[in-house]
């Protein structure tokens, strides 16, 4: 999520879910159409040549971009959306694409969050430059990506319904597009569509989300196989399954977030001196499962000496004062952290990518949803990647919208999102779902499919514990996690904006995806 911005920033803090306020549907989006048959741009093809630099030196992909609307429709042939795609062909001798070359779908979440930031930022072939840790501006550079999932697989990045140029057809139910299931059944059709449309029934599926994205994930996989599309392959980045672990008071919250604290802690220097973050890292995580777990589980049955002692050992890891640790019995939400770990440098850290800070607002500016989307993470690079890619469609491909480009729409589709789901093997719905249950299910099913899970040690808003914890209580047989690998990086959400880490993955996705 952003990815990935400040739409996903509010959505992972829980708000929604607690109940924030709404607004009607019938006013929920601005990418409506007043037709309920529309006539969406002519779609724009260009062939355009990535040339590798770095470990990819060398390299050379003639491929072609066609940006395009996908008719999604239901099972009477109504019209409820359509998808805006971008697709990456990689084009052979004859310049025509491999029908037998993977296909991977990727997309952002939110939910309410375009798939910018996954393409311009991440694994497309064209991407922004970074600067690490620092605030891109003008000039904005846009370089062939080196790292570009176009190596191993074709692409399509695909908008959800409500957010960029994808629209909802007029009469459509937005309480069905607008939740988990519903979600998953639009993009299921989707790409059910793309494979109809180009002819690529018998090309391996991937899958590829992040964020909210990874619960979309997880239910598609699923329910792709239950409509007769074998899926090889699922990429979970910056994943998350429960979500019981974004409300602050759960245990399962103050677990996840313990270790990435201590992170943010190693990296501004306020604890862990001398050690390696990746050796801190982890012992935060064992601290965290067999200390910080237990006395969590006791409450006020822990008793006031072994609190203040449990304390002192959680300070020395989160670098905030032991009596502070007390005083709150040992919870500390992630906003108390962002304004506390630099407070007396008057900088707040943020919140997808912890190493990211700025300068503090006003203390008579305390709303929790709205500090929760005020992310120096997300300042630093949303912008660059939406212009690169307006600039690029426009000028090389000639393709406008039809409407404002909705980058992030959380206001009229997070708010208003459907969080019920019905968890495979369980009568009725649940309304904080967890989908690792559907991802158990499709691993089960399906003896063939991989999956790759990938995170980062800085992100708070999908922290890692909670993910190898959702999947530990899968209780998959030995033959299932032969086929789920992990990576752990040293990286915030949106993991490629860090260039290590983004040259590192793209090694552990040639690795995946050359995986029988």
């Amino acid at each position: 999520m952003p990815e990935e911005n400040k739409a996903v920033a509010v959505q992972t803090q829980g708000s929604a879910a607690a109940g924030a306020t709404t607004v009607k549907l019938s006013d929920a989006f601005m990418n409506v159409s007043a037709d309920p048959n529309p006539r969406m741009p002519e779609a724009r093809t260009a062939h355009l040549t990535w040339r590798g630099s770095g470990l990819s030196a060398g390299e050379t992909i003639d491929y072609s971009c066609r940006a395009a609307h996908l008719d999604v429709r239901d099972d009477t042939g109504a019209l409820t959306s359509q998808m805006f795609s971008l697709t990456y062909l990689a084009l052979g001798g004859e310049g025509k694409p491999d029908a037998t070359r993977p296909v991977t779908f990727a997309y952002n979440g939110g939910p309410g969050c375009a798939s910018v930031p996954i393409n311009f930022g991440g694994v497309g072939p064209r991407r922004v430059k970074t600067d690490g840790v620092g605030h891109l501006g003008h000039p904005i550079q846009v370089e062939d990506n080196p790292s570009t999932l176009l190596l191993q697989s074709d692409l399509v990045f695909l908008d959800a319904p409500g957010t960029g140029w994808s629209t909802v057809a007029e009469g459509a139910d937005t309480t069905k597009l607008f939740g988990v299931d519903g979600d998953a059944d639009a993009f299921c059709r989707a790409i059910c569509q793309w494979l109809e449309e180009n002819g690529r029934w018998a090309s391996p599926v991937y899958l590829f989300g992040e964020s909210y994205g990874t619960v979309r994930n997880a239910v598609l996989c699923r329910l792709l196989g239950e409509r007769g599309v074998l899926v090889a392959g699922v990429t979970m980045l910056s994943a998350i399954f429960d979500w019981v672990q974004v409300i602050e008071g759960e245990d399962l919250y103050h677990l996840g977030m313990m270790p990435t604290m201590a992170a943010a802690a190693h990296y501004f220097g306020k604890a862990g001196r001398g050690e390696t973050v990746e050796d801190w890292f982890q012992k935060a995580m064992e601290w965290d499962e067999d200390v910080y777990a237990p006395a969590l589980l006791r409450g006020d049955r822990l008793g006031r000496e072994r609190e203040q002692e449990v304390a002192e050992e959680l300070s020395d890891f989160i670098g905030l004062p032991a009596r502070k640790l007390a005083h709150q019995h040992l919870r500390v939400t992630l906003d108390d952290f962002r304004r506390s770990i630099l407070w007396d440098e008057g900088r707040v850290c943020g919140r997808l990518d912890m190493r990211f800070s700025s300068d503090a607002p006003l203390a008579t500016q305390g709303d929790a949803e709205w500090f929760a989307g005020e992310d120096a993470a997300d300042d630093a690079v949303e912008a660059s990647w939406t212009c690169a890619f307006r600039d690029f469609l426009a000028n090389e491909l000639s393709y406008h919208g039809p409407a404002t480009y909705l980058s992030s729409n959380y206001e009229r589709v997070g708010v208003n999102w459907k969080w019920e789901h019905g968890e495979p093997g369980k009568i009725g719905k649940r309304a904080s779902p967890n989908v690792a249950y559907d991802l158990a299910v499709a691993l089960r099913r399906n003896p063939r499919m991989k999956l790759c899970i990938m995170g980062g040690r800085y992100d708070a808003a999908t922290t890692y514990w909670n993910v190898l914890h959702d999947m530990s209580c899968q209780f998959l047989s030995d033959e299932a996690k032969s086929r789920v690998e992990w990576h752990l990086y040293n990286c915030g959400h949106m993991a490629y904006v860090d260039v290590p880490t983004l040259e590192q993955m793209a090694q552990d996705l040639e690795g995946f995806y050359s995986k029988e």
